[in-house]
């Protein structure tokens, strides 16, 4: 297995929890990203959990050992055409999820992650992890 990865937020989770299925597939991939709004996920869960300073430590690693893929106006762009195709189908996913999926359209980038509906997405390719 090889190729271009974008992790979404529970796939980054599992990475960091030491879930080695997702440390060995990520080893062997070409090469991995993570989108500044997983990040921020990643930020939310520590702040509320009981181990805030342990969990942001292990953000910060995470952060510096990895590569993280900001949004910009283009990022924008696709986020409105995905967000429309989703109105039009009847089929809405978290917002979050949807600025995740256009980070990884933009880049023409594997989207990795465990939710099923990021199949809605027409053109996104996704691996389930």
């Amino acid at each position: 297995m090889s190729g271009r990865f974008l992790l979404d937020t529970n796939i980054a989770i599992a990475f960091l929890e030491g879930d080695t299925s997702v440390e060995q597939l990520c080893v062997r991939a070409e090469a991995v990203f993570v989108s500044s709004t997983a990040i921020g996920e990643l930020y939310y869960g520590a702040y509320k959990s009981g181990r805030v300073a342990e969990n942001l430590a292990r953000i910060e690693e995470f952060i510096a050992t990895n590569n993280v893929l900001p949004s910009n106006t283009a990022t924008a762009n696709q986020y409105g055409q995905i967000r429309n195709l989703l109105r039009q189908k009847g089929r809405p996913i978290p917002d979050n999820d949807i600025w995740i999926a256009a980070v990884a359209m933009q880049h023409q980038l594997t989207l990795v992650s465990r939710d099923a509906h990021f199949q809605e997405v027409d053109g996104l390719v996704v691996e389930m992890w």
